[in-house]
């Protein structure tokens, strides 16, 4: 099953995303004031939850609507992927994961690690950045013109079998959470293969159009 879930991060436009295939989930749950982007899009979700601290308009539809105190342990994104898990769904789509927050931002790619070990994979999408893990084995991502794809190890150590079709290739490479040596890496052949022996690696594939520090 899959779920798509709107957080209360920000989203500056919305030309990227598929209404079509949120249309298709199985299951779409708004947190908070992820709800406001549902509406915006004119999507009629399953279920809007959260403690509703940052939207304060009307909640009201034929969907489930479940409200939490904002004194809790797990933040309004994290409940809604609970909820999603629980209900059987094994692929995420996260809109509105990212923004001025940078505590929630991080807190969203704890997420992601949380919910890859309990075997769902979520993927963050924005205009400008899809983030995801990988864990062991081989995955293929395609090219995208003027788009960045960069690795980091969400574990102490991701031991890297060989990574090939990009600018900058890795063969029998131990990485580490300590040196960010996968950032803005490319991809120059029709596709990236990525091949983990152990550990967990997150991809981040970022729109070559801002700064670089």
């Amino acid at each position: 099953m899959t779920a798509v879930i709107f957080a209360g991060g920000i989203i500056k436009r919305t030309d990227f995303i598929d209404i079509d295939e949120i249309k298709s989930a199985d299951l779409v749950i708004c947190a908070d004031r992820g709800y406001a982007y549902a509406q915006t899009l004119e999507i009629v979700p399953d279920i809007v939850m959260g403690d509703f601290d940052s939207y304060n308009g009307e909640v009201s539809g034929s969907f489930e609507v479940y409200r939490s105190i904002p004194e809790k342990d797990d933040t309004d994104t994290l409940l809604a992927v609970k909820t999603a898990i629980e209900r059987g769904c094994t692929e995420i789509r996260l809109y509105g994961a990212l923004g001025a927050r940078f505590d929630h931002a991080f807190a969203n790619i704890q997420t992601l690690l949380y919910a890859y070990r309990k075997g769902c994979i979520i993927t963050i999408i924005d205009s400008d950045n899809e983030i995801t893990v990988q864990g062991a084995g081989e995955c293929r991502y395609l090219y995208r013109e003027n788009w960045y794809f960069s690795i980091f190890s969400l574990t102490d150590t991701a031991v890297i079998r060989s990574f090939s079709g990009v600018k900058y290739p890795l063969k029998d490479y131990s990485m580490t959470t300590e040196y960010p040596i996968g950032v803005s890496n490319e991809i120059i052949a029709d596709e990236a293969v990525l091949s983990v022996d152990s550990g967990i690696i997150l991809v981040v594939r970022s729109v070559n159009n801002s700064d670089v520090t």
